[in-house]
């Protein structure tokens, strides 16, 4: 049997959904700086080796750590994108089919994580083995929201703009469903939880992209830069106030 750990993931509180999205759109913009400057195919290698550097980090704390569990899942939006890039660009496959495979992947895994586990909630993850399900689960996430939302900019001829808008809309679907309808929590967090990539993304590329892509063009660089320091602020807060981290003892 799985020995029980402290909780290893944050509450989830207004900031949480900031600082994800913030996570999102530098992911998107990293990814594509670090892509189209250097070998692609190593740029995927050393992203692969920081992803799982960072989670190895993140399953050797007992505890919740802000930065160690952010830095993860920076990592994760930044692996994901490439792994979502080179499924199109690389191995040709259209968005609609790679959108398909890991929405399948997604279901898969929740399938899974809830026959083995009993529950999906993110306030179980108290066991190495449920930490595995949920990391799994973050990682196609990232893969299925980089595929819809390129599916929706490019193949759909939306637009980063409108994509976002539209994405953005369908983010507010379940609060309004758990606040009105008292939806399944669980459902309503991971409904929104994938479409923080498709937004984050959508509005990274709407600033750091070309002027002739229809976007503002300031560039991934800069881009980048701005987000990191934004996070650097806020997960430094949550260090430092512990806003996010359940005062209460969770069940194994």
């Amino acid at each position: 049997m799985d020995r029980t750990l402290s909780r290893k993931v944050p509450q989830v509180v207004a900031l949480f959904w900031i600082i994800k999205l913030l996570t999102t759109a530098m992911g998107e913009s990293t990814s594509d700086y670090l892509v189209n400057r250097f070998d692609p195919y190593a740029v995927v290698m050393l992203g692969f080796v920081a992803f799982v550097a960072a989670l190895i980090l993140q399953l050797s704390v007992r505890r919740y750590i802000p930065w160690v569990y952010w830095l993860t899942v920076l990592m994760v939006a930044v692996f994901g994108t490439m792994a979502a890039d080179v499924t199109h660009i690389v191995l040709k496959v259209p968005y609609f089919i790679s959108t398909l495979v890991f929405a399948l992947a997604l279901v898969i895994i929740f399938y899974a994580w809830n026959k083995v586990e009993g529950t999906l909630s993110i306030h179980s993850i108290t066991t190495p083995r449920r930490e595995l399900f949920y990391w799994a689960t973050v990682l196609a996430t990232f893969a299925l929201g980089t595929a819809a939302g390129d599916l929706a900019a490019y193949s759909a001829k939306l637009g980063f703009l409108t994509a976002g808008i539209i994405f953005t809309a369908i983010f507010a679907i379940p609060a309004f469903g758990y606040w009105v309808f008292k939806w399944n929590s669980v459902f309503c967090f991971w409904f929104a939880y994938v479409l923080t990539r498709p937004i984050g993304a959508s509005f990274a590329d709407l600033t750091g992209k070309a002027k002739s892509t229809g976007a503002l063009g300031w560039g991934d660089g800069p881009v980048i830069v701005v987000l990191g320091l934004i996070m650097i602020i806020l997960v430094g807060y949550l260090t430092a106030t512990h806003t996010d981290v359940d005062q209460t003892k969770s069940a194994s």
